[in-house]
């Protein structure tokens, strides 16, 4: 163990405090509340209730789900615009540039890389020969764009930064507005950024894949799609998320900075499912959040159910007691300093093990259709376990489903936190008797008021 801190503990923090992985990372918080929002409006609009459809079509008219697709379509189907604005905005304020900038520096190098122009449809949606149309396509500002509007940040933002930093600037006289010299100053900088995207397009115009857009998508982030959607890569993601609580490392923080496939995964997903097409992808964002962890890390809902029904020790009960409000909606903190989950070998056993079965059981149960393929829509982490499996599939058999993992869950921990109580339980019994020994031996008589 001490071998495996020395080791985990430096990568931990080597990854924690990267400033491009924390840019990355938070590039994509950045854009999680618009997505939320507009999950829900869809999610409105099909809402796993038979006949919902046509009850509000009664009410609001035939064309009401237009509505709220028109919500959910402006964030969802701009998943790659809004990550090259959240991550350059990230970038810059990590990097020490203009935020602002930053981002906007970034979306139009990503816009530079990506095609304008597009064969034209007919209403059918058949192409037709020799006639184009000049914009910008979903398919490139949306899930598709997300590895190049990433390329584009980091590159772009971190060049910025660097051009500004070097002091490749228009200086302006004193007395002029902040607002003007702040816009002169980054025009150098911004110039650079957009003349090496100029560039890069001129040079993969000469490739048979013409844009480097459709070069990313080819080479890097399709293979990625597709090792993503693997039992094995979420078995590790899974496995690392919770062994690396056991030494006091938050392991979602550490482990969600690199693999951030699942984000790709579910916006394509939710695009498939407002199409009416088959859903492609198991191991969405929804899946891992809401079929692998009950209760937090290490799916520990199970844990603290057991925690207040069985276990005798003082010290377990009351810690139950506290956490299992909080548990229900994800929140495991508690459990994880208070029992202690970090450094204790007996508890860390299920702890991981209980979250990669639930995995492992809830993809097999996919692939033999007993639940449905999650759709895609972004729910709070925070949604308790019943409701989020209905609602991240549209189905009461992935909340039936999840009360069964619940349930395995409680009988896999029921002999690790049995024996811990024994051990605590013991623990406090000698302490009561070594308290009522003291009181007994103490007597006022043995006093001597003479030494004062």
């Amino acid at each position: 163990m001490n071998k495996l801190e020395k080791f985990l503990m430096p990568l931990a923090d080597v990854l924690t405090k990267n400033r491009v992985l924390i840019a990355i990372r938070d590039g994509f918080l950045i854009t999680t509340p618009l997505l939320i929002v507009g999950s829900i409006f869809l999610l409105i609009a099909n809402f796993p209730i038979p006949g919902w459809e046509s009850a509000i079509a009664n009410v609001l008219g035939p064309d009401w789900t237009e509505w709220f697709t028109a919500v959910s379509r402006a964030s969802f189907n701009c998943t790659g615009l809004l990550t090259a604005l959240g991550t350059g905005y990230a970038m810059a304020r990590e990097f020490g540039g203009d935020k602002i900038q930053g981002a906007a520096v970034a979306a139009v190098a990503f816009f530079i890389l990506m095609p304008t122009s597009h064969i034209a449809t007919d209403a059918e949606g058949a192409l037709v020969e020799g006639a184009t149309v000049s914009g910008l396509s979903f398919d490139y500002i949306g899930p598709n764009g997300i590895f190049m509007a990433l390329i584009c940040a980091i590159l772009g933002v971190w060049l910025f930064c660097y051009a500004y930093k070097k002091g490749w600037t228009i200086k302006m006289p004193q007395g002029v507005p902040p607002a003007v010299m702040d816009s002169f100053a980054a025009l150098v900088p911004s110039a650079i950024v957009m003349a090496c995207a100029f560039l890069i397009r001129i040079v993969f115009s000469f490739t048979e894949f013409g844009t480097m857009q459709d070069f990313i998508v080819a080479i890097l982030q399709t293979p990625l799609e597709g090792l993503g959607d693997t039992l094995g890569a979420n078995l590790l993601y899974t496995f690392m998320c919770s062994f690396l609580w056991f030494f006091g490392i938050n392991g979602p923080a550490v482990a969600n900075s690199v693999y951030f496939i699942g984000n790709v995964l579910t916006a394509k997903q939710l695009m498939a499912f407002e199409a009416g097409q088959a859903l492609p992808y198991i191991f969405t964002n929804p899946f891992s959040n809401f079929f692998t962890n009950f209760g937090g890390g290490g799916s520990t809902l199970s844990l603290v159910i057991l925690m207040v029904t069985v276990c005798k020790s003082k010290r377990i009960k009351q810690l139950g007691r506290l956490s299992i409000v909080p548990g229900f909606f994800g929140i495991n903190e508690p459990i994880i300093f208070g029992l202690p989950i970090v450094l204790n070998p007996i508890i860390i056993i299920p702890f991981i093990f209980v979250p990669m079965i639930n995995l492992t059981l809830s993809y097999w149960a996919t692939l033999a259709d007993i639940i449905p393929r999650t759709t895609g829509v972004s729910l709070p982490w925070t949604t308790p376990i019943g409701f989020s499996g209905w609602l991240s599939t549209g189905s009461w058999k992935a909340a039936v489903w999840q009360i069964f993992l619940l349930v395995l869950g409680i009988l896999i921990y029921y002999p690790f936190i049995k024996t811990l109580d024994k051990k605590y339980l013991e623990d406090e019994q000698k302490a009561e008797a070594n308290a009522e020994e003291a009181e007994e031996d103490f007597d006022f008589a043995d006093l001597d008021l003479s030494d004062l």
